[in-house]
């Protein structure tokens, strides 16, 4: 459960902190006034992608920062406190804590995805996309870790595929194909190139266009040093004589004097490497003509097989490899048509019983769905999964060998059609709905949080998903952003989020409302800017109503939970 949170620098948010409640805990505010950055922050927490551009302007770093109640559903001890911090810096770099120890964001991401799971505005419209269907399947079977072994074994069946079929070329192909790989890997050969060598004769060339200057410059140092009258190495032994007279007045000159050794034999060992370095140098045009042409054969291997020497190189090794492959294609061939068939079989067990589980939970799964929408003013609708008999092999993918899609028939005497074609934003946003509260009945304590899940609906509808979110409360920890005055007052706990201008800067600004603020809130929400006597009294009777409700109900919503909704316990 979401205890506490705070952000701060966050867009338009300066510092903004707040405590939850356990039930269902509504914000509400003017669009545009920062209600979906409070999603935004907590999406940091669980992992999302942090950029710079989140940063409120003028400040070089933003921080968010939580403290959960963790539960043992998400493998926790139970009330453990986890506090888990993500700093942004204006660089795009990102920190993340845990308890105040420094991790990766990929193990933040572990530790707090188990306690959230947040459905973000328009997130009702992956319903209109098929492909989404059989993974909310899954997710409620509990199937995700079968379909991951399954996308496994996929991928290593398509891949010895792969290698299959690169041998599966007729003998005139493979003549051309062998001769091509004969003479590449000749021109190579032939190069006898070396690792490297290509900058050991770049070093040659500069050596050899430059051979009169550097011999000039040699010759001269190799004088001044050793071989002249004023001979640098001649004339030391006198500062060397004067040291020593030094050091025995004063004691701290010998270090210098012990040195004189070491100093003389550094200075005669670059005599000795000048005289030699100036007497072979090869200044000859012809050798630095060599050089040139070597260079420019590695050019064009580079540009053939490169860019670098190194991938020359590599590329020769594959190439020989290649034509050892082919060279034994039959042998090769034989050993993986048997490797791809039973890879093929191994996938085909493994999806057929990923299959056979989708197809026995999607009958729960539509039962429960259908009770789901009757508590959400679509008593009478009828939904199931279908599955396509027997799809192609062109068909299958890591996701198994099943093409599945929703149907649904929200009208008395209409045939089921797929959910994609006919169902309106409101009749989404209650299937997204029914859906997420079955995949999150087996996680007692997580907190789900709802950015506007009222996308399209109204009326009396509004009040039974209100309801309904109001008995999701009683064994979850809620959070709902909202715009209905119908959901709003069914919140356990009700949070106004405002934006306001201060010192040429907007902020945003969160505070829990009192029954009479809650009123005033509502108030707004019914009749616009400046509420009025009739819509406060509307108000007032929307919070009666929600009390009304709860008689019975327990004093602290989310201490003795009355699941309303069960997940499945097997794969049923």
């Amino acid at each position: 459960m979401l205890r506490f949170l705070r952000i701060e620098h966050l867009a338009v948010i300066e510092a903004i902190q707040v405590e939850f409640e356990p039930g269902l805990n509504v914000l509400t505010g003017e669009t545009g006034a920062g209600k979906s950055m409070l999603v935004e922050a907590v999406g940091l927490l669980i992992g999302g992608r942090a950029s710079a551009d989140l940063i409120r302007t003028g400040e070089s770093q933003a921080t968010v920062q939580a403290e959960f109640d963790a539960v043992r559903s998400a493998g926790l001890q139970a009330s453990h406190v986890l506090i888990a911090r993500r700093e942004i810096t204006a660089q795009g770099r990102s920190r993340a804590f845990v308890n105040d120890t420094l991790v990766t964001a990929a193990a933040l991401k572990d530790q707090t995805s188990p306690l959230v799971e947040l459905h973000g505005q328009h997130e009702h419209q992956t319903l209109l996309d098929p492909q989404s269907h059989l993974f909310m399947l899954d997710e409620f079977a509990g199937l995700s870790a079968e379909r991951a072994v399954v996308g496994a074994q996929f991928r290593d069946w398509r891949r010895l595929q792969s290698e299959f079929d690169h041998f599966q070329m007729d003998e005139r192909e493979k003549a051309a194909r062998l001769d091509l790989l004969r003479f590449q890997i000749g021109e190579l050969e032939k190069a006898g190139l070396r690792a490297g060598e290509d900058e050991e004769l770049d070093t040659s060339r500069r050596v050899l266009a430059n051979a009169d200057r550097l011999q000039r410059l040699c010759g001269e140092a190799y004088g001044a040093l050793y071989d002249s009258d004023e001979a640098a190495l001649a004339r030391l032994g006198a500062v060397w004589k004067r040291v020593g007279e030094l050091a025995e007045v004063d004691p701290a000159f010998q270090p210098h004097l012990d040195a004189r050794d070491a100093i003389k034999s550094q200075l005669e060992d670059l005599a000795l490497t000048l005289r030699a370095y100036g007497d072979n140098i090869d200044a000859s045009p012809a050798r630095l003509q060599e050089v040139e042409d070597r260079l420019a054969l590695l050019e064009r291997l580079k540009r053939k097989y490169g860019p670098t020497l190194a991938d020359a190189l590599a590329r020769q090794d594959a190439l020989a490899r290649e034509l050892d492959l082919l060279q034994h294609a039959d042998e090769r061939r034989a050993s993986l048509e048997g490797d791809v068939g039973a890879a093929r079989d191994e996938f085909l067990k493994r999806a057929g019983a990923l299959s056979r589980n989708r197809r026995d939970a999607s009958r729960t799964f539509g039962r429960k769905l259908q009770a789901l929408l009757g508590e959400l003013a679509m008593g009478r609708t009828q939904f199931e999964v279908r599955f396509e008999a027997d799809p192609p092999e062109a068909m299958w993918t890591e996701n198994g060998i099943d093409v599945a899609e929703c149907y649904l028939s929200a009208n008395v005497g209409e045939d089921l059609r797929p959910l994609a074609r006919i169902a309106s934003g409101g009749e989404l946003s209650r299937v997204m709905l029914a859906i997420r509260t079955l995949a999150a009945a087996d996680s007692p304590g997580k907190t789900l949080i709802f950015d506007e899940i009222d996308a399209g609906i109204g009326g009396r509808v509004a009040d039974v998903v209100g309801k309904t979110l109001r008995g999701i409360g009683e064994s979850f920890q809620v959070l709902c952003i909202t715009h209905l005055p119908q959901i709003a007052a069914a919140g356990h706990a009700h949070f106004r989020i405002s934006k306001t201008v201060a010192d040429g800067r907007t902020q945003t600004r969160i505070m829990r409302l009192s029954h009479e603020e809650r009123i005033e809130e509502l108030a707004r929400m019914i009749g616009g800017a400046v509420p009025t006597d009739a819509a406060r009294a509307a108000a007032r009777e929307l919070l009666g109503e929600s009390e009304d409700k709860t008689k019975g109900e327990s004093e602290s919503p989310g201490k003795s939970p009355k699941a309303k909704v069960q997940g499945p316990k097997s794969r049923a």
